[in-house]
């Protein structure tokens, strides 16, 4: 055992005795985003549906960036089946209420149609739907429409109340709010340092089709006449292909993740500073909104980044703001990719782990980053998107290479600690056995979900397209054959809900929304 193992060790058990009869569980939400296509497998052209309510005001079931891409949201568990429990019931859902559509079982599209006949979402008359789309609009002429389409997981964690006072106490450390914002972004930090992991064990993008590929330029190889890939890469989504902020180089401006205020101030500046490569665009031209500004990012949520501190905001209140008001509620991992071997495209061998992978990050020490590192965190998350399976591969860590095989016998080795806690009065040991399996995929790369793809695909010899649309077709008679859902009523009630809400919200509008905007941007709003 190394020497950080058995600090670990010796943190995590004092923790328990500290945390008797409660446990170290955190809080785990999700947002699964999944893109409604036609019977062609191209996104569908169609309304959200109205079956599933108001996509401005549904606590659960909303859109993305296009009309067409549902994101499904669950309240945070304690339990992660409790997660997957209400993620099937919202999917079951939506695949009822789709008509003959079906929701499409990868994070990387087949887009068929033109980029601009990618339909932007759209969220109602109100000043509030109507930014909503007109962020999107300016995200499809700064980067694409077809981008836009990539859909995730979002995997959100935070401890529970009761663990705060404790660490406070074993670590000697007055508790408060300050203690709590320092110590998750620390896990921050470590999240971002150790994230190549994600896509190397569960990264499920390797190929991807043609007709996504068309005006981006990357160098890939032909796997057939419709589909290219890497041979060794886990996740294009996360690649050179995926959705990134590009211009950074140019602007000199990152995010400052070595505390909170730092965090809020970098994206203030980002939000507040004219960007030249954006302002040929147009604000509003000819009486239409093309974005909502010509800044570097237009509000917070376009800065790019697999991982985010998170508070939830109040009415009309910016994410900045909000953590700068409250602190940090709870951390959003961005980098888990859409398993098409799993209809929920997750599974609960996946949350134990990323469970114990947060915990993990969050009670270890973690240093401010140094000069450069952020470059190496961005190089290494390149190198595994594109080559992780390459035997050999070298990471940077410290100024120095490391081998991935080595690094990551390391990182699950230091979680081990934390997994037998999480495991306390568990029948079966299941946090433990989701660790000993990652270790499986370590050892053997063929075990990755990427490499288990390229493999299916191969030995059917079916290209992108149509591996992830038979899988689509299964999953979506899956559900079907499931029979009524638990939460089927209260589903439909919300959606009646959400509708008659987005009309009161259209109804009490009384601003115009060029004043809207303003209102909003400079803070003034939300004190109307």
């Amino acid at each position: 055992m190394s020497t950080d193992e058995r600090k670990l060790q010796d943190l995590t058990h004092q923790l328990a005795e500290a945390l008797a009869g409660v446990g170290l569980h955190g809080q785990i939400g999700l947002e699964k985003e999944t893109l409604r296509v036609g019977p062609e497998g191209s996104p569908a052209l169609t309304p959200h549906p109205a079956a599933l309510g108001s996509a401005l005001t549904h606590p659960y079931i909303t859109t993305d960036y296009s009309e067409a891409l549902l994101e499904l949201v669950t309240p945070p568990f304690e339990d992660v089946r409790e997660t997957l429990g209400f993620l099937h019931d919202l999917q079951a859902f939506a695949a009822a209420n789709v008509g003959d559509e079906t929701l499409w079982s990868t994070s990387m599209p087949c887009v068929t149609a033109d980029d601009n006949a990618i339909p932007v979402a759209q969220y109602g008359t109100s000043n509030a739907g109507r930014m909503k789309t007109v962020y999107r609009i300016g995200l499809g002429h700064r980067y694409g429409r077809k981008m836009q389409v990539i859909a995730g997981v979002h995997f959100n964690y935070s401890p529970r109340p009761e663990f705060w006072p404790a660490l406070a106490e074993v670590l000697g450390a007055p508790d408060g709010r300050a203690f709590r914002d320092e110590r998750m972004m620390g896990m921050i930090r470590n999240l971002l340092r150790f994230g190549w992991l994600v896509p190397y064990l569960f990264g499920a993008s390797p190929a991807v089709c043609n007709s996504f590929l068309e005006g981006h330029g990357a160098v890939l190889e032909d796997f057939d006449d419709d589909t290219s890939y890497l041979p060794h890469a886990t996740s294009l989504r996360m690649g050179d292909i995926g959705y990134t902020n590009r211009k950074e180089a140019d602007t000199g401006i990152k995010a400052d993740y070595n505390s909170l205020a730092g965090y809020v101030d970098s994206l203030r500046c980002a939000i507040n500073t004219p960007s030249p490569e954006w302002e040929h665009i147009g604000v509003k031209v000819d009486g239409e909104y093309r974005q909502l500004n010509a800044n570097i990012l237009q509000i917070e949520n376009e800065y790019y980044s697999t991982v985010r501190p998170k508070q939830p905001l109040e009415r009309f209140e910016k994410p900045t703001d909000a953590l700068e008001a409250r602190g940090i509620e709870y951390v959003e991992l961005r980098s888990v990719d859409i398993n098409a071997q799993h209809p929920l495209g997750v599974d609960e061998t996946q949350l134990r782990f990323l469970e114990v992978f947060a915990l993990a990050c969050l009670l270890q020490p973690s240093p401010l980053l140094a000069d450069g590192e952020l470059d190496a965190i961005d190089r290494n998350l390149l190198d595994v998107a594109h080559y992780g399976r390459r035997p050999g591969l070298e990471l940077r860590r410290g100024g120095e290479s490391v081998a991935l095989q080595a690094w990551a016998r390391e990182l699950l080795a230091l979680m081990r600690p934390v997994a037998a806690v999480l495991d306390q009065e568990l029948p079966g040991d299941p946090y433990r056995r989701a660790l000993s399996e990652q270790w499986g995929k370590v050892e053997q790369a063929d075990l990755t979900p990427s490499a288990r793809m390229l493999e299916d695909m191969m030995a059917r010899e079916e290209g992108f397209y149509s591996y992830a649309r038979r899988l689509s077709a299964q999953h979506r008679e899956a559900f079907r054959l499931n029979g009524p859902l638990p939460r089927a009523e209260t589903l439909e009630a919300l959606a009646r809900e959400s509708l008659a809400d987005q009309a009161a919200i259209e109804q009490a509008d009384e601003l115009d929304f060029d004043t809207f905007l303003t209102r909003y941007f400079d803070g003034t709003l939300r004190a109307s």
